[in-house]
């Protein structure tokens, strides 16, 4: 699939109010790991930092660890009873199972003169349910929200960019999905981290 496909990918956990099931660790760093480290790699050829002709690359990625990481990581938070989480990381484990199944199985069959309108509404839907978890995601975190505020811009920028076939714009999509992937690193090490330490090393800025 071109690179305008999408970056995305990505759920973010945020803090839970709700108490941890007895033996169930918070699956919250895995599942941000993941979408900010398959994220990071397809927004390099987004962004035009890398020649398209190797975008394969981010196919394995997106299947494993995108993509069946995150589920995993989904399952958990449904387990723990950390419903904002649980349906984020399951439905962008589905996102980047569907990227991996698109590009590789779908996309080269597609009419040529009219391909790039498939890709613009696959990466439609994307925003819009990107968009209303940044509602939700206002009861998490700044570290949180930030993810979902960066990663709904960067579903944007590719939707747009898809749809009127604008190599700039999807540049464009590409480099806001590159600061999207750092931020959910971030809250990545700060959840790992502060659960490691039992103490706050890096802060995430409840907002709840």
């Amino acid at each position: 699939m071109a690179s305008a496909e999408s970056n995305a990918a990505v759920p973010a956990a945020p803090q839970s109010a709700a108490p941890a099931a007895s033996g169930i660790a918070d699956p919250g760093a895995l599942g941000l790991a993941a979408f900010a480290m398959t994220t990071f790699v397809l927004s390099f050829f987004n962004a035009g930092l890398i020649n398209e002709s190797v975008e394969n690359v981010v196919l394995p990625l997106a299947f494993f660890y995108g993509g069946i990481i995150q589920l995993l990581a989904g399952m958990w938070e449904f387990r723990r009873g950390n419903t904002f989480a649980a349906t984020a990381f399951a439905s962008f484990g589905g996102f980047w199972l569907a990227f991996a199944g698109y590009s590789s199985q779908v996309a080269p069959h597609l009419n040529p003169a009219h391909a790039y309108q498939a890709t613009g509404l696959f990466l439609l839907a994307w925003a819009i349910f990107t968009g209303y978890m940044c509602l939700a995601a206002l009861r998490t975190s700044v570290a949180v929200l930030a993810v979902f505020v960066t990663l709904t811009v960067t579903f944007v920028l590719l939707t747009i960019g898809a749809f009127d076939q604008s190599t700039s714009i999807t540049k464009a999509g590409g480099w806001v999905g590159l600061v999207t992937a750092v931020v959910a690193w971030y809250a990545s090490a700060a959840t790992v981290t502060n659960n490691t330490w039992k103490r706050e090393l890096l802060p995430t800025w409840p907002l709840a």
